[in-house]
């Protein structure tokens, strides 16, 4: 058995909570092992994208719509990888959060992301009354940059 697979085993039935103390080791691992198998999944899916690209260029398709369809989604197959690009930048920076000791916590207060929060967007960097002020604050200057 490998790492990865006795990592999965010894976190299969595993649910950190909000009763057990904030990123204990065992959270650490867990947010961890879920953020590298996302990361691993983008990877491989990338690959899956760059065989599909190459192949699908060999292929000379006679009929005008089978080649506009075939344009179109390969256009949304190169929208989708750029933005998992970007996503694997943020997945990083979730990694070496845990690995200096500050993943969990609010760029902003200081005080820990829900661990519902964290499940659902394990790359969180703000905690949720955060994100909303953030938003608030990025539509406010969206609505004054309009009226201007």
């Amino acid at each position: 058995m490998n790492n990865n697979q006795a990592g999965k085993n010894k976190l299969e039935n595993y649910k950190p909570t909000e009763k057990e103390p904030f990123m204990n080791p065992k959270q650490l691992e867990y947010f961890k092992y879920k953020i590298v198998q996302w990361k691993e999944g983008i990877i491989n899916g990338t690959s899956e994208t760059l065989t599909y690209l190459k192949d699908s260029n060999n292929i000379k398709e006679a009929d005008l719509n089978d080649q506009a369809t075939n344009e179109t989604d390969r256009s949304i197959e190169l929208r989708t990888r750029d933005r998992e690009r970007k996503l694997l930048s943020k997945i990083d920076d979730a990694l070496e959060r845990i690995n200096s000791g500050t993943y969990g916590y609010c760029e902003e207060t200081g005080e820990p992301i829900s661990i519902k929060r964290l499940e659902a967007r394990p790359i969180a960097t703000l905690s949720i009354e955060a994100q909303e002020r953030h938003e608030k604050d990025e539509r406010t200057h969206r609505d004054d940059d309009v009226r201007s």
